[in-house]
């Protein structure tokens, strides 16, 4: 009996095995297979040095000034039409919400739905303290070693240059696009995008224009920053997580800290153990949506334990859901994510607060909604401060995630197939953008939403983001000057 039960533990075992393997392995890649580009030759050196002039704008938004560095935007304004005359020549500009621009290339078959590039002039501040970190000043705009250094390198002047490089080559070579192209850059991004691209859509839409896709800044092109895989890894971004801050205040009786309350009556003990219980009870996770797509995707080009594991994650899923819940940029994809921000209470040493307030910032997966975060924060914070009083709201500049972007559409598959072109040997697999962009704004007139920067970074680039040392390559603005060039005249081309 006991060597029967063995031998059918092992028969188990084996067969277990043999459907891990043939499962592994009869997946094959989905990746397209397409030539390379043919070259696109134009003076890089000269391309480099008009970006860097960009930077020289400090073009810094304001969330409360709409006029902040107005002349610094107008500066930058300038320079576009003084370097990019036959782009100019060809496309019909407008100033919308006072700093932002819309380009239209009117194409010569109005019944083709127009596509949207987008990109924004603004950047963030410098933190305070941090300019003598900088290898280069942060707004010298300095071409040295190879890079392009600066505010907005990256973030996002590198895109508006290259979109502008590329229109400026199609008008030069006598092109003419079959479908109209907008282009479309904001002056407040950095600050909700409400004044700028909101504005812009709202035009858009006025005019009854329908977009056939849309595609703005977002994920890039990684290198060594996703485990298993020996090759660039491009990821488009097909959804965006929403955004909802969320107030919690509690009240309590001030008095002098010689006599406090019981223990846990204290505003800030009571407080404590509402953050506590938010922090312990993150919103559910798990590998679905978006993110199994993208592990899908990638796992048949994976090497290793890796792609075992991803191609079975009916049976690895657990383990694979634990590994990536132990990174913070990984288990951003996998759940709405539950960040303490700000606490204030009390302004003496001696004297019992009579209200303590905490911020708590949501990132909200799709299918998530700013409702239901309401309804948890209240669960648990009721939980924690039982028979408690206290108040909750959201933050003005809440945002629902987006909707999800379809990937078996022909403008995804453009895009793809354009990454493949002008990036040889780089995998491509959707993906989900974590912080907010522009081109959420514009979901009430195109269902084709793409976020994706034509931008290499390896894992040290990451924390140049926002950071210290922000930079672009020469050679990578060549690139991304080729991907606009190419995906825009196969989208408008005849």
């Amino acid at each position: 009996m006991l060597k029967r039960l063995w031998f059918t533990l092992l028969a188990a075992v084996a067969l277990l095995a043999a459907a891990v393997v043939v499962n592994t392995y009869r997946q094959g890649s989905r990746q397209l297979d397409v030539p390379p580009a043919p070259p696109l030759a134009f003076d890089e050196a000269a391309a480099a040095q008009r970006l860097a002039e960009a930077i020289r704008a400090r073009t810094v938004s304001s969330f409360d000034d709409a006029h902040q560095n107005a002349d610094q935007f107008e500066q930058l304004h300038a320079m576009l039409q003084a370097r990019y005359p036959q782009a100019h020549r060809v496309l019909q500009r407008e100033v919308v919400g006072g700093l932002s621009l819309l380009y239209t290339w009117p194409g010569s078959d109005a019944k083709l739905p127009p596509v949207l590039l987008l990109a924004h002039q603004d950047v963030v501040p410098i933190a305070p303290g941090t300019e003598g970190d900088w290898a280069e000043p942060p707004f010298a705009g300095t071409v040295k070693d190879g890079f392009i250094w600066g505010r907005g390198a990256w973030d996002d002047k590198g895109n508006l240059i290259a979109q502008m490089e590329a229109i400026e080559l199609l008008a030069a070579s006598g092109f003419q696009p079959r479908r109209t192209i907008h282009l479309a850059f904001g002056a407040d991004e950095e600050v909700g995008g409400e004044r700028g691209a909101q504005k812009i859509a709202a035009v858009l839409k006025s005019r009854g224009e329908r977009l056939d896709f849309v595609i703005d800044e977002g994920l890039l092109v990684t290198e060594g920053i996703v485990p298993g895989l020996n090759q660039p890894a491009a990821l488009i971004g097909i959804a965006e997580k929403g955004y909802l801050s969320v107030v919690l205040k509690v009240p309590a009786t001030p008095g002098h800290s010689s006599m406090p309350p019981p223990p846990g009556d204290s505003a800030i003990a009571m407080m404590s153990a509402a953050l506590k219980g938010l922090d312990d009870h993150q919103l559910p996770g798990g590998i679905r949506g978006v993110a199994r797509e993208m592990f899908e995707t990638l796992a048949p080009d994976m090497s290793g334990f890796g792609r075992v594991a991803l191609s079975n994650l009916w049976l690895f899923g657990p383990v694979v859901q634990r590994q990536l819940e132990a990174k913070a940029s990984t288990n951003a994809m996998l759940r709405t994510t539950t960040a303490l921000t700000m606490v204030h209470a009390g302004n003496k040493d001696n004297v019992l607060p009579g209200r303590a307030e905490a911020t708590i910032n949501f990132r909200l997966l799709p299918g998530d909604s700013a409702s239901a975060v309401m309804g948890h924060v209240h669960d648990v914070a009721g939980a924690a401060m039982p028979g408690a009083r206290y108040e909750l709201a959201a933050l003005p500049g809440a945002s629902e995630p987006s909707r999800v972007s379809p990937t078996q559409s022909a403008s995804y598959q453009l895009v793809n197939k354009t990454v493949r072109e002008v990036f040889p040997g780089t995998l491509v697999a959707p993906g989900l953008m974590v912080a907010a962009t522009d081109s959420r704004h514009f979901e009430s007139i195109s269902d084709h939403i793409y976020r994706f920067s034509p931008v290499r970074a390896k894992p040290e680039d990451l924390a140049r983001f926002h950071g210290t040392n922000e930079r672009l390559s020469n050679a990578n603005l060549a690139e991304m000057i080729r991907f606009y060039h190419r995906l825009v005249s196969q989208a408008a081309g005849a």
